[in-house]
């Protein structure tokens, strides 16, 4: 081990799935910390797990990583002093230290039967027992042992553990811990297999990579004692500890799938911004100093401080996240959103693959306006609709009650009839005659919009009439993959309609 010069963090994620937004806060917290002290942020693959583990996942990782923004000095593919950084690279390293704790006595070969170490738990957990191994083979010699294994015989590693006392630490986030040393037993450091032991593998690489800050979910406290164990085994510094609360649901159960989207992936998908993410993400447990909430990776780092994170669950909130990303939406430029919000749109056959600059200045001005109140990117092919549907017959209840009132029936063939034998129709139109019905008719407010809005839509709410009008008369006259439908177009249809409803009700 090579003394450090200056704060090491590492995240050290196990492609076996896609980053959960748990692992992504381990990963930002450890990153702002190494960029706001000047420090070095290391990305380790633990890949021993050989039958989950894939090189897909591990590129899925590093793509999650990057889109959030996050980038790292030293890692799979970047290199560094310390590599190679994945831990199936690494197993002659590990081996090596496993012999070093055998040949110093602070170690065992272990040849109980997994059959057995299972019958001994079983045991131990009926009689209200803490379900530690007995430690049977410790008193077989290194050289008998050998023997044995010679012979053909399995056997895995035990570190040596005493059998009385406490392992205390002090963790930056929940402060003083300490584990009684009858409750751990002698952990297996090498399985019969030959491949590390997780506690066993992150000593030896954090330790060689002079990591000097383990900062990482709570769920590995357990973890901890046995960590510090191997260290004092070797003789190695400890690095400094922080557990991060879990991430939990609004029912404060563990976040799931049944929650909603988990992972940087399904957001991603899901057309959140990696900074409005990020955003979040960094509010799990820790809250900025200023009490401003919509801050950017560079502020974040300005203002993050490990001594603010606190204890309590996380509770993930997904308004409060599709709060923050509408409010990171509203500061991209026109050309950011429309870059964003395409894929979306050619994907539901809104758009084509090849846009012209007049669909793309309409585009332009249809998201800016569907964008207002969107919680995602996702989003918007449901709020296109309103311009690209016209169903009539597809009415809502809430629509069928607008358009089924005496007062309604009469502003709606007093437009059909007004509008008859019209070639051309906008905004400044339909206000004029607008104003004719309601000093013709009496009815005016909501009873006169209202039904002239289901006629204009098939809907009962949307936009505002004088921005759907220019925004649909416009469109209309665009070759899109799927026609929009015109005001007259719609009227007419929507007379046709009212005629076979009427007959039906006869």
């Amino acid at each position: 081990m090579e003394n450090a010069e200056k704060l090491r963090v590492r995240f050290a994620p196990s492609p076996t799935g896609f980053i959960h937004v748990g692992n992504a806060r381990t990963a930002l917290f450890n990153w702002l910390l190494a960029r706001q002290k000047g420090g070095i942020f290391v990305l380790r693959v633990e890949d021993t797990d050989l039958e989950r583990s894939s090189q897909e996942y591990e590129r899925n990782l590093i793509k999650d990583l990057h889109w959030l923004g996050l980038d790292w000095d030293e890692g799979p593919n970047t290199g560094g002093k310390f590599g190679p950084y994945r831990q199936s690279e690494r197993l002659e390293l590990y081996h090596q230290y496993a012999k070093q704790l055998l040949e110093a006595d602070q170690a065992y070969y272990c040849f109980c039967p997994q059959e057995e170490l299972e019958r001994e738990r079983a045991w131990a957990l009926a009689e209200g027992r803490s379900p530690v191994y007995s430690g049977r083979c410790r008193h077989i010699t290194l050289k008998e042992a050998q023997e044995r294994i010679k012979a053909g015989e399995k056997a895995a590693i035990r570190l040596k553990v005493p059998e009385e006392g406490l392992v205390r630490f002090t963790d930056l986030v929940r402060g003083e811990v300490e584990f009684d040393l009858k409750l751990i037993g002698d952990p297996i450091i090498v399985r019969s297999n030959g491949m590390p032991a997780y506690n066993f593998s992150v000593v030896i690489d954090d330790a060689l990579m002079d990591i000097t800050h383990v900062i990482r979910g709570e769920d590995h406290i357990s973890n901890t004692p046995r960590q510090i164990l191997l260290y004092q085994a070797f003789g190695w510094p400890l690095p400094v500890f922080a557990h991060l609360s879990m991430v939990m649901g609004k029912d404060n159960t563990r976040l799931s799938k049944r929650h909603g989207a988990t992972s940087v992936d399904q957001f991603r998908r899901e057309g959140v911004l990696p900074q409005a993410l990020c955003n979040y993400l960094s509010f799990l447990g820790w809250s900025p100093p200023e009490g401003k909430e919509v801050l950017t990776l560079e502020e974040l780092v300005k203002l993050f401080d490990l001594s603010r994170v606190n204890r309590s669950a996380a509770i993930f909130d997904y308004e409060k996240l599709y709060w923050l990303n509408r409010q990171h939406i509203k500061l991209l430029p026109a050309e950011k959103k429309l870059t964003l919000s395409l894929p979306y749109l050619q994907e539901a056959g809104l758009a084509g693959e090849d846009i012209t600059p007049a669909q793309s200045q309409w585009l332009s001005e249809a998201i800016e306006l569907f964008l207002e109140g969107s919680n995602k990117f996702s989003d918007l092919p449901e709020k296109f609709l309103l311009i690209f549907d016209f169903q009539p017959e597809s009415l809502d209840e809430e629509s069928r009650q607008i358009i089924s009132s005496d007062s309604a029936r009469k502003v709606l063939k007093a437009f059909i009839n007004k509008t008859a034998g019209v070639t051309e129709f906008n905004y400044e139109f339909f206000a004029h005659i607008t104003g004719e019905i309601k000093k013709e008719t009496g009815v005016k407010g909501k009873e006169l919009y209202h039904p002239l809005r289901v006629m204009l839509t098939a809907r009962a709410s949307g936009l505002e009439l004088d921005k759907f009008i220019p925004l649909l008369e416009q469109g209309a006259k665009l070759n899109f993959p799927r026609p929009i439908k015109n005001s007259l177009e719609r009227i007419r249809e929507f007379s046709t309609f009212l005629k076979l409803q009427e007959k039906q009700e006869a």
